[in-house]
């Protein structure tokens, strides 16, 4: 697996609570490789990564730990999960119908976006007006 992969894996497994930056990724792979837990291979232009032997001696000696991106999830409530689930599912259809749809789809989709943003603005007016 290359780092980009690991990434979009993190993301994945902690249901969009934790997304590391490749800054962080690529300093913390080449951390665990010069430990001897990792080895590179450069393939296709991409550099991937496997567990030596000594990785998964650590890897089985840390299986009853929580898991990173269990810890970071279960930070979050879930309905707030359950939001950016919905989020990561609406902002590949919008790119989809930007780059591939007609003019006409195009504005229904503006009209429909701006008219849930505006239903998004006014529930939290709604809430405000009930605490108050």
């Amino acid at each position: 697996m290359h780092g980009y992969e690991m990434i979009k894996e993190i993301e994945e497994r902690s249901e969009g609570a934790w997304t590391p930056s490749a800054g962080s990724i690529y300093p913390t792979l080449q951390m665990l490789e010069d430990e001897g837990l990792i080895r590179g291979e450069d393939s296709d232009g991409k550099r991937r990564f496997t567990l030596t032997d000594a990785g998964r001696a650590e890897q089985e000696e840390k299986s009853s730990d929580v898991a990173p991106w269990d810890a970071v999830r279960a930070g979050f409530p879930t309905g707030q999960l359950q939001l950016r689930g919905a989020i990561g599912q609406l902002v590949p259809a919008v790119k989809t119908l930007a780059q591939s749809g007609t003019e006409a789809q195009q504005q229904q989709a503006r009209e429909i976006l701006d008219e849930t943003r505006r239903k998004l603005y006014a529930i939290l007016a709604e809430d405000t007006r009930q605490q108050d």
